[in-house]
């Protein structure tokens, strides 16, 4: 007989969560607590704010664009908008005014829904936004005196209240778009992703996964990735089709709030960028007796590779385990992730090489393929030593950009991502370094990640970004910027010292410059672009390829 061709759509997904948990809360920080809504709560405001939107002329493929922290009215726009066959769009709200400028007008949104305390941010380029009809305004605790210059704007609540609970979700065709996300590119106009209602179903189910991040609707989770990178790693999806505990952040994002969220909502599950986790240790080390972390099971970690120091404390401080996944804005995100066991053959490890397991950025998600290549696009061996390009195709993978043709950016099918790294006999994805951020000194390669990993070992360091710079005798050296732990401090000599107990002499840092802080970039991985500009305003000369 066959199967049913129902369309694989996310309004489906998005409806379960009420349906089956409608009384379990969705949490949102504030300035005095916390605001609680349950799942019927948050469904029924959903369909409001679509009925809201499609009254304002809002219509199937029109791209709506969101402004907003991650808060409960955010969720809403993720089940609306996808639901109602509009397009999500989720815009950085840490981006300069030139690229926000950019990404509105490109994705050509109709709509924008922004917080409150944002607004001040839009404003400068209000009389640039010739496309956007509309500005709807999330008005939270102590934003209520708000004033704006953008057109047409109306508090969110006085928008959605006038509509009925109950919204009938078009059936539409599951490749139509779904949302759309701007990379934090290094050079030129960020590049808008589309996401398809098909490839965030897939990854949905994907991401749900044991051998994933086991997520289930037991669980209390808190996504800290914001919800405007990258879907925020497709955690307000899978939540909300589960019927999970959600406690969501908004804007109080300073490690001892988030640490204090965490413990007294008793997460179970968190996301974030190694800098968050880096900033939670460091909290939980100068006040270990004021937290309680004992519900806390397991962390991800994204964005950029976590130390694996930091790992190894997580486990062994917490006993919480650090799930590390690599992906791109471009992977819907999630490609590769690595586990404290994997596979049935892990259960003999010893902590010992758990850990160094822990540390590779992972084994593919089912569904996808993970390749390396070399320089002709021919495969290479799965050997751990073989260093090539890496690839990656599947049906969460993004074939194009979004009214952009790179095409330098595809082959044949296949993702170009920019990584360069290793595959192991395990069939472990291993990153050496982005491929602009790997240091080339006298023809050898460099890797800037494992300089970093291994001084951020070292006692008295909190953070370290390493560089190139350039050398008339060997191109490129590498320079380490080095932020010292609140707890201790430590000398130059100390961290080329340390670096020689693992690394070769030609590789070593030619200096080490101390730092109170490394820039960041607006999804808080460390902005090297930054740094670079930094050092050459110090005097240092650039590779002709980074100036």
């Amino acid at each position: 007989m066959g199967m049913q061709r129902t369309p694989l759509l996310m309004s489906t997904l998005m409806e379960n969560g009420a349906r089956v948990a409608p009384h379990v809360e969705i949490v949102t920080a504030t300035a005095s607590g916390t605001k609680v809504l349950s799942y019927q709560q948050v469904h029924a405001r959903a369909h409001q704010l679509a009925h809201a939107l499609a009254a304002a002329g809002v219509k199937q493929g029109d791209r709506v664009g969101t402004f907003l922290w991650n808060d409960h009215r955010h969720l809403e726009c993720y089940h609306a908008i996808c639901s109602m066959g509009a397009v999500l769009h989720t815009i950085n709200i840490r981006l300069g005014t030139a690229d926000l400028e950019y990404i509105i007008n490109h994705a050509e949104d109709s709509v924008i829904i922004a917080s409150a305390d944002l607004l001040p941010v839009l404003e400068p380029i209000a009389s640039k936004l010739g496309c956007v009809r509309k500005v709807i305004v999330a008005v939270d605790e102590g934003f209520e005196s708000w004033q704006t210059s953008l057109p047409e704007a109306e508090d969110y609540e006085d928008f959605i209240t006038p509509h009925p609970g109950k919204y009938d979700w078009p059936i539409i065709d599951e490749n139509s778009p779904l949302g759309l996300c701007y990379t934090s590119g290094t050079t030129g106009h960020p590049k808008g992703v589309e996401y398809e209602h098909r490839s965030q179903y897939l990854h949905t189910f994907a991401q749900c996964m044991t051998d994933a991040m086991s997520l289930s609707g037991t669980d209390c989770i808190m996504g800290i990735v914001p919800m405007f990178h990258a879907f925020g790693w497709g955690i307000p999806f899978a939540a909300t089709m589960l019927g999970a505990r959600q406690v969501l952040p908004s804007r109080y994002m300073t490690p001892d709030a988030l640490c204090r969220l965490m413990a007294d909502e008793q997460i179970t599950i968190s996301a974030g960028v190694p800098t968050i986790w880096q900033g939670v240790r460091a909290i939980y080390e100068a006040n270990p007796d004021t937290y309680d972390f004992s519900h806390l099971q397991r962390v991800t970690c994204g964005g950029s590779a976590p130390p694996p120091s930091l790992i190894e404390w997580f486990w062994k401080t917490l006993g919480v385990e650090m799930i590390q996944g690599w992906g791109m804005t471009e992977t819907s995100p999630l490609a590769t992730l690595s586990r404290y066991a994997m596979k049935y053959t892990d259960k003999d490890l010893s902590d010992t090489q758990r850990f160094a397991n822990m540390a590779k950025a992972g084994q593919v998600m089912a569904g996808i393929e993970v390749e390396i290549f070399n320089e002709s696009f021919e495969p290479l061996p799965h050997d751990g030593k073989t260093v090539g390009e890496i690839l990656v195709r599947g049906p969460w993978i993004c074939a194009e950009y979004y009214n952009n043709p790179q095409p330098e950016k595809f082959h044949d099918g296949w993702l170009v991502t920019g990584d360069v790294g290793m595959i192991d006999e395990s069939q472990y994805l291993i990153i050496n370094d982005r491929s602009k951020d790997l240091v080339k000194s006298g023809g050898e390669w460099i890797s800037s990640v494992d300089l970093e990993n291994h001084i951020v070992a070292l006692e008295g360091v909190a953070q370290a970004c390493v560089v190139a710079v350039a050398h008339p005798k060997w191109d490129e050296r590498p320079v380490a910027l080095v932020v010292p732990s609140a707890a201790g401090s430590v000398e130059a000599d100390a961290v080329i010292a340390h670096c020689a107990e693992k690394f070769a002499k030609w590789q070593l840092p030619d200096d080490v410059i101390f730092v109170d802080a490394v820039p960041l970039t607006s999804t808080g991985k460390m902005d090297k672009k930054v740094v670079r500009a930094d050092l050459q305003a110090q005097g240092y000369a650039l590779p002709d390829l980074r100036t």
